[in-house]
C-alpha cells in the first residue's frame, strides 16, 4: 500500500506540471514528513551531493558536450551522405538513409535527443525535398533518434552502471548487437511502408560517389572505432572515453573549418544546462532511492512477488509493463533513477542477469521517447518539424511497435545482448 500510494503521489505532482526533479525530492520529503521521521530530512543534501560525485557520471557532461560540438560541426551532413550512397536507392529512400546514419551518429552522442535535434534536422529536411509527407519525416527521424543511447557510447547505459555498480564497458557492448537489429527493425518496417505510401527513392549511387562520400566521412567514422576500441582493449575508462570524443569531435570540428571559436562558449554553455539540469534529477533521484530503500520497498516487493508466485518471466513483464507506463509520464532518465534502485534487489531473485536487463530497461525508455505526453524525443523533433505531437507519436507507432519487438526478444533471449561483451571480455569480464 506504501508502495502505491508513494508513485501516485509522484505521478500526481508530474500530472499538475512539478519539475521532474522537485517531483521526485518532494514526495520523499512528503512521505518522510507523513510518517513523523522528519529527522531523517537532514539527510537531503549528504544524499543529493553522494548521488552526483561518482566518477563514472562524469562521462555524462562530455557525452553531452561532444554530441553538441558533432551537430554545430560539419560532421553530421558528411555522415549523411555516406549513408545516402549507401542505401538511398533502396525502398524507403532518404528514409533508410536517415535510420542508417543514425546508427553510424549514435556511435558518438549517446543521446536520443542530441540525434533529434542535430542531425534530426538535416534529415528531415532531406525527406521533405525529396517528396516525403512532414508527418511521415518527422516519425521517422524521431524513431531513428533512440537509437543512440543503445549503441554504444550511451549516456543511459553509464547512468545505469552508475547505480547498479555494473560494468559500463560490457553495457557498451552489449547494446551494440540490439542497436543494430533495433535499427534493422525499423528499415523493414519503412521497407514495408515504402510501396503503399509510394515513398520516394534515390537513384543508385556510383562507386565514385560512394568513395567520396566514404573519404568525406572517414574521420567521423573514426570516432565509434577509437571509441569503443579503446574501451575494450583497456586503453582508457569509459569516463576518459567520453573527454576523448569531445576533444576528437572539437578537432574534427576546425579541421573541416565548420566550428570557430566564437561558437565554443555557446556550445559549452548548451552543453552546461543540459548537464545541470539532468544532474539536478540524479540529484533528487538518488535522495528518493535511499527513501526507498529506508522504507524497504524492495523487500515488500520481493515478499509480495514470493506469495504470488512470480516466475523470472512473470518479473520480466510485469518491469515491461511498469516501465512502459511509465515512460508516458516521465523522463527515461528519471525511470532509471526511480525504479533501478528496487529492480536491482529483484534481479537476483530471479537469476536475471544485470548486463542484460540494463539494455532491456534502454531500450523500454526508448519507447517512452515517443510516447507523448512527455516524449522528449517528440519534442525535440516537434520543434523544427512543427506537425503537432499527436500527430507525429500517430505515425511513430510503427518503430513503437518495432523498438518494442527487439525488447521482448532482447528480455528473452539475453544472448543477444550479452554474446559480444561475453566474447570480447570474457563471462565473468
Amino acid at each position: 500500500m506504501l508502495t502505491l500510494s508513494i508513485f501516485a503521489v509522484l505521478l500526481l505532482m508530474l500530472l499538475i506540471d512539478i519539475p521532474i526533479a522537485v517531483a521526485i525530492g518532494l514526495t520523499a520529503v512528503v512521505f518522510f514528513v507523513a510518517q513523523g521521521q522528519s529527522s531523517f530530512l537532514a539527510m537531503l543534501p549528504q544524499r543529493m551531493y553522494s548521488g552526483t560525485t561518482g566518477f563514472t557520471l562524469l562521462a555524462i557532461p562530455f557525452f553531452i558536450l561532444a554530441g553538441n560540438l558533432m551537430n554545430c560541426g560539419g560532421t553530421t551532413q558528411r555522415l549523411f551522405r555516406f549513408a545516402r550512397a549507401l542505401v538511398g536507392h533502396v525502398p524507403g529512400g532518404v528514409g533508410q538513409v536517415s535510420v542508417v546514419s543514425s546508427m553510424i551518429f549514435s556511435g558518438m552522442s549517446g543521446s536520443a535527443v542530441a540525434d533529434a535535434a542535430g542531425l534530426g534536422q538535416i534529415q528531415h529536411r532531406a525527406m521533405v525535398d525529396a517528396g516525403y509527407k512532414p508527418t511521415i519525416s518527422a516519425a521517422i527521424v524521431a524513431g531513428a533518434s533512440t537509437i543512440g543511447p543503445v549503441i554504444p557510447p550511451s549516456i543511459p547505459f553509464v547512468l545505469y552502471g552508475a547505480i547498479t555498480s555494473v560494468s559500463v564497458s560490457r553495457l557498451f557492448l552489449a547494446g551494440a548487437i540490439p542497436g543494430a537489429v533495433m535499427g534493422l527493425a525499423m528499415m523493414l518496417a519503412i521497407w514495408l511502408m515504402a510501396k503503399p505510401r509510394n515513398l520516394p527513392k534515390d537513384p543508385r549511387a556510383n562507386l565514385h560517389e560512394i568513395w567520396d562520400s566514404f573519404t568525406a566521412a572517414f574521420l567521423p567514422l573514426m570516432a565509434p572505432v577509437i571509441i569503443i576500441g579503446g574501451i575494450t582493449t583497456g586503453f582508457f575508462t569509459p569516463t576518459e572515453a567520453s573527454v576523448i570524443a569531445s576533444l576528437y569531435a572539437l578537432a574534427l570540428g576546425f579541421l573541416y573549418r565548420d566550428l570557430t571559436w566564437k561558437e565554443i562558449p555557446a556550445i559549452l554553455f548548451t552543453s552546461l544546462k543540459q548537464t545541470c539540469g539532468l544532474m539536478f534529477i540524479i540529484a533528487t533521484a538518488n535522495f528518493f532511492g535511499w527513501f526507498t530503500i529506508f522504507e524497504r520497498i524492495p523487500d515488500a516487493l520481493i515478499t509480495q512477488l514470493a506469495a504470488f508466485g512470480t516466475t523470472a518471466t512473470g518479473f520480466i513483464w510485469i518491469v515491461i509493463a511498469i516501465v512502459l507506463v511509465l515512460g508516458c509520464f516521465i523522463d527515461g532518465n528519471a525511470i532509471f533513477l526511480i525504479t533501478l534502485p528496487i529492480f536491482m534487489k529483484l534481479c537476483p531473485l530471479y537469476g536475471v542477469d544485470m548486463v542484460n536487463f540494463g539494455v532491456v530497461m534502454t531500450l523500454l525508455i526508448m519507447i517512452g521517447n515517443l510516447t507523448p505526453p512527455v516524449g522528449m524525443c517528440l519534442f525535440a523533433v516537434e520543434s523544427f518539424a512543427k506537425v503537432g505531437i499527436w500527430s507525429l507519436a500517430y505515425e511513430c507507432f510503427p518503430y513503437l511497435i518495432a523498438i518494442l519487438a527487439v525488447t521482448i526478444l532482447c528480455a528473452f533471449v539475453p544472448e543477444i545482448a550479452l554474446w559480444l561483451p561475453n566474447y570480447v571480455m570474457g563471462a565473468a569480464g
